[in-house]
């Protein structure tokens, strides 16, 4: 007994040495979605300063596919020493009802870091599509459904839920065509393959306020964006209490010792109040997290509220990614 106990405190005390000098290598912050994708970006604008604080460089790994299911499954088998670490949105919420077989489960495979920041999203539609107001849109989508495609980032994606929500309340059924990515998928948008897409305004905001290669006919959230004044939400043009809001998380893998998350939560507490991070997420229409988010409890307790709330709207609705 009294070898067990101490060989136990050298382990500890080897653990405690390891994250007091921690980290001594590069940190991999895994992203589930493609490159220039919308969490893709806030991933890259958070890294370089997280990487300063840290004092090592961070770098964006993107592991696509299976809903943005594999990435944390990635993550959640590696090594818990905190050099191998996730961001991903709502989608940790989703995948429980989504997935009858997941082979992770985001309430107890993992530690929290904290929140990032919140992420409005937008309807586009190709430039050349037939309609050009909300009522007009509403009046095709109704009479022409089965011609129409709508577009989304894959399965289990914040896209496809969007989508699979206007749908809903609109009372139809489209044709749904899933991309790996949002990336490809807005790539296929403004090239006309695609009628239709629900995406995060760290991707659409540019393209709206381009122009020329999108129309735009209204935001997912209850109030107006401040960067984007001009386009009514598609509450206030009557999808009554339509409300997508994408909310972001960073989370290491299960047993991770709590020195090594203190110093990434520090580290990403410094990112999100990093002036050019600051002004980037404004631009995109994105809200950064409150410092009472931005924490491993303030994490934990958002998506235990948020797997219950996505857990009975997916099942009501009958959808599955399976």
């Amino acid at each position: 007994m009294a070898g067990a106990i101490a060989s136990a405190c050298v382990l500890l005390a080897m653990g405690m040495a390891q994250a007091a000098t921690w980290p001594e290598k590069t940190v991999t912050l895994v992203v589930p979605y493609s490159a220039g994708g919308p969490t893709d970006v806030v991933a890259r604008l958070l890294a370089v300063p997280m990487g300063q604080s840290l004092g090592q460089t961070v770098v964006v790994e993107n592991t696509v596919g299976a809903g943005g299911t594999i990435a944390p499954n990635r993550v959640a088998k590696s090594k818990n020493d905190g050099y191998t670490i996730l961001i991903h949105h709502m989608g940790m919420a989703t995948a429980p009802a989504l997935y009858k077989k997941l082979p992770y489960d985001p309430l107890r495979d993992f530690e929290y870091i904290g929140q990032v920041l919140d992420v409005p999203m937008t309807l586009l539609s190709r430039k050349d599509f037939p309609a050009n107001t909300f009522p007009e849109l509403l009046d095709y989508v109704r009479k022409n459904q089965d011609k129409v495609s709508l577009a989304n980032a894959g399965i289990g994606a914040v896209s496809q839920l969007c989508g699979m929500l206007f749908m809903h309340q609109v009372g139809v059924k489209l044709t749904t065509v899933p991309y790996k990515g949002a990336g490809p998928a807005m790539n296929d948008l403004m090239g006309g393959q695609v009628d239709l897409l629900c995406d995060q305004t760290t991707q659409t905001v540019p393209v709206i306020q381009d122009g020329k290669r999108a129309k735009v006919f209204g935001v997912t959230t209850p109030q107006r964006l401040s960067s984007l004044p001009d386009i009514p939400t598609l509450d206030e043009q009557g999808l009554k209490g339509f409300d997508v809001k994408v909310w972001h998380g960073m989370y290491a893998p299960k047993g991770t010792p709590k020195e090594v998350i203190d110093k990434l939560n520090k580290a990403l507490n410094v990112a999100i109040k990093d002036d050019n991070v600051k002004k980037r997420i404004a631009e995109l229409s994105s809200d950064l997290a409150t410092p009472e988010k931005a924490t491993p409890e303030g994490l934990r307790k958002h998506l235990e509220a948020e797997v219950a709330r996505w857990d009975k709207v997916i099942k009501a609705a009958g959808v599955s990614a399976e």
